[in-house]
């Protein structure tokens, strides 16, 4: 249950109860003593939570609503006292459904840690707990199994999927003596590693606490007719004291005009507005978890992006084929995608999918020699595609500062292909109209090589970028933005990104590809795989607050109006609760613009927007 709705269904069982005491059994007394203890109860609370809030530098509108009740209650007008409790209570219930915070547990990032190890002892495997490992103990990496702990390869070679760590969008290569980090996943040849970090400083679980640690410090949402409180509450106390002296002292006066200047109207303006603006986000397939979140995508100056997988399609692409001399591009792309057919790699792949169908010649005799490459027979020639290595092991060293694969043919070196990650179509215009939108400062954190990442960031229009970052220094870079820059919305992707998506301001995570640690710790998760649901979010966001804006003043307008009407003495306490009503009906209505499109202005866009 809410916070505060348990609050709202007292107060409406006391109504009911009161009205079947009141008109059913003529006993009004019932009613009256029910009300004014619900009405005791709920004045001490909000006085309680007022006075703490003035110690913290805080004045909210909360005042109003005391005296509100306190004043009716003076009077024994208890039934307009229970319709400020409900219209209270109903407030408070809807703010907080508006402001809840979804789960953020990382539920899948914690289930998803290493708990076991195979341990070698005595020359036999002991499935071990991983918190029971000790430096220098041996461990087998099965394949396809997670690294339990950080390491050091003491025997075998195989490759190791890190992108979810560092970001690295190519499997990487791993030898005897090479580091191993936990997380990462083995390919397809077991190793044995020794343990060089206990498994709470290793780096996994280190990302894992650094999410816990982010948690922890919630920013705390502000309520938005608070902003309005001291000017709003001066007005109102001035009307209701000018009453009370023109009718001659009379309190009852006074508490009318306090019964119309019970700032409920304001209370449920902006929390309304939130709860549209997140029913539109949802509609465009944006889960947000928080109405705080729309106020800060709202007025956000920078945009942080992950690269792989976030900015690009965690896909490679050819970049470029260099060939020997006596051999030709099209020859080699040929020949070595015809010999990697088969293979499952990343690279593999990527060549055979960025090579026509009719270029893709039968392989005979295939073998395939694990971490260094294949070799086969493709129109009768013998060819090899993998590590230099392994392909002309007398060539001399080739400096390439990209992911390469090197051919040769009937024993000859043919050339070499560079790869690169695959940036998403939309990703250019996303960040062209994010600057249209209002951000001042767009970057790039990534746990990749700079010369990747510069490549990628000039083909997205991103021009600050941050490469070979651990998730700690990504937490350090958003942290290190000015507070005029401020607030940062940080994108991303893997668990690498859960970390530094909860630091952020606003995290929001790219959940179409089971990205489920990210999208646990995100406050915004983008349903489908299109990164121009930035854009949407970031326009909505903006839409909803200025609706939410016009809301609060239209309501502080017409509840001062009231106040005057109120002053004069012709509008009992009792209808002055139902006029309150009224003009919730009125701001709720208003509220509700907040589901429609946002503007083109807001949408960043040039031409008419198709968000729905």
């Amino acid at each position: 249950m809410l916070k505060h709705q348990w609050k709202f269904i007292v107060v409406l069982i006391v109504g009911i109860i009161g009205a079947i005491s009141a008109f059913g059994f003529n006993q009004p007394i019932v009613a009256e003593v029910l009300i004014d203890i619900i009405g005791v109860y709920t004045a001490i609370t909000m006085a309680i939570e007022m006075i703490g809030d003035i110690r913290k530098g805080r004045w909210g509108v909360d005042i109003l609503a005391i005296i509100a009740i306190v004043s009716t209650m003076a009077i024994r007008d208890y039934w307009a006292a229970w319709m400020i409790l409900v219209m209270f209570t109903g407030g408070e219930s809807l703010e907080d459904y508006a402001t809840s915070q979804a789960d953020k547990e990382l539920r899948s990032l914690l289930d998803n840690t290493p708990r076991t190890a195979n341990k070698l002892v005595n020359g036999e495997l002991v499935q071990t707990n991983v918190d029971d490992l000790k430096i220098g103990d041996h461990v087998i990496v099965k394949p396809g199994e997670q690294v339990p702990v950080d390491g050091k390869i003491i025997k075998g070679t195989s490759s190791f999927d890190q992108s979810s760590l560092t970001g690295e969008s190519v499997p990487v290569t791993k030898k005897p003596g090479d580091d191993l980090m936990s997380g990462s996943i083995n390919g397809d040849v077991a190793v044995e590693m020794e343990v060089t970090k206990l498994a709470k400083d290793s780096e996994y679980q280190s990302i894992v606490a650094l999410v816990k640690s982010s948690e922890a410090k919630p920013a705390k949402f502000v309520k938005m007719a608070d902003r309005y409180a001291v000017p709003f509450t001066i007005i109102s106390l001035v009307i209701g004291i000018i009453a009370m002296a023109m009718g001659g002292w009379n309190f009852t006066r006074f508490a009318e005009v306090m019964v119309v200047a019970s700032p409920c109207p304001l209370l449920i303006a902006a929390p309304v507005a939130l709860v549209s603006g997140m029913s539109a986000m949802s509609r465009n397939h944006i889960i947000v978890k928080s109405g705080t979140t729309l106020e800060k995508l709202s007025r956000a100056k920078t945009f942080a992006f992950d690269k792989t997988g976030t900015l690009t399609q965690n896909k490679l692409e050819i970049s470029d084929i260099i060939p020997a001399e006596g051999f030709t591009k099209d020859e080699i792309q040929s020949l070595a995608a015809s010999a990697e057919q088969q293979s499952s790699h990343i690279i593999a792949t990527s060549l055979v999918d960025n090579t026509s169908k009719d270029k893709i010649l039968p392989v005979s005799h295939l073998t395939e020699t694990t971490s260094q490459g294949v070799e086969g027979t493709v129109d009768g020639k013998t060819v090899k595609v993998g590590k230099l290595g392994f392909v002309a092991p007398k060539h001399e060293k080739i400096n390439v500062n990209a992911t390469a694969i090197y051919v040769s043919i009937d024993g000859k070196f043919a050339g070499y292909i560079t790869f690169q990650d695959k940036i998403r179509p939309e990703t250019p215009e996303t960040i062209a109209r994010l600057r249209r939108q209002g951000a001042k400062q767009i970057m790039m954190l990534t746990g990749d090589h700079s010369e990747v990442a510069q490549k990628i960031a000039k083909l997205a229009g991103v021009t600050e970028v941050k490469s070979d970052l651990l998730p700690k220094q990504k937490i350090q870079a958003i942290r290190d933005v000015p507070k005029d820059l401020r607030p940062v919305v940080m994108t991303g992707d893997g668990v690498n990104d859960a970390p530094s998506l909860t630091a952020a301001d606003v995290g929001i995570a790219m959940g179409a590809q089971g990205a489920t640690a990210a999208s646990e710790s995100a406050d915004a998760v983008i349903m489908v795989n299109d990164l121009s649901k930035i854009n949407d979010a970031v326009a909505i966001g903006k839409h909803t607050m200025r609706v939410a804006n016009i809301d609060v003043l239209t309501a502080i307008c017409i509840v001062i109006i009231l106040e005057i009407i109120a002053a004069t003495g012709i509008i009992p306490a009792f209808l002055g609760a139902i006029l309150q009503e009224v003009v919730d009906l009125i701001t709720i209505c208003l509220a509700l613009l907040a589901k429609t499109k946002p503007s083109n202005k807001e949408l960043g866009e040039k031409e008419q927007s198709q968000v729905a």
